[in-house]
């Protein structure tokens, strides 16, 4: 791999790391033309009550059509690579760029061997040590879904 894709890539270790305020940081990134890989990505945490943050996570899964009730209308994410994504992709522009910033993010569950050894960043305003209250991790709401993983 060449120095200046290595200087465009920048991985990013989700391991007790908020997942909104990380999104955040993410989309300032992608906004300066970055290509963003993100490890660890199912270790993400959620602030909140365990029941709480699953029940809303659930709610989104409950949305039907009147077209045909008996099926979802909008496939939802259930996997932890997907909440991630999804997660950056509302803070996103609705747009072409935008869609085009999505393609230059890539998550991974655990760290891969192509990573291994690398230096990984993690943003000090999105460590889970600033929040006083409970959370939950991306992996159990993934599980609590139907995620089998």
């Amino acid at each position: 791999m060449s120095t200046q894709v290595q200087e465009q890539e920048v991985v990013i270790n989700a391991e007790g790391q908020i997942l909104g305020r990380m999104a955040s940081n993410i989309v300032r990134l992608l906004k300066e033309g970055k290509k963003v890989v993100i490890v660890n990505g199912e270790k993400a945490v959620i602030s909140g009550e365990k029941n709480r943050v699953i029940e809303s996570y659930k709610l989104l899964l409950t949305v039907r059509t009147l077209f045909n009730p008996y099926r979802n209308g909008i496939r939802r994410p259930k996997s932890p690579i997907n909440i991630v994504k999804r997660t950056i992709r509302g803070m996103l522009p609705k747009s072409s760029k935008g869609r085009r910033m999505l393609n230059n993010v890539k998550v991974y569950i655990g760290v891969p061997k192509e990573f291994e050894g690398r230096q990984f960043i993690k943003f000090p305003d999105a460590d889970v040590s600033r929040l006083k209250g409970k959370y939950v991790t991306v992996e159990v709401v993934a599980k609590e879904l139907g995620w089998s993983g």
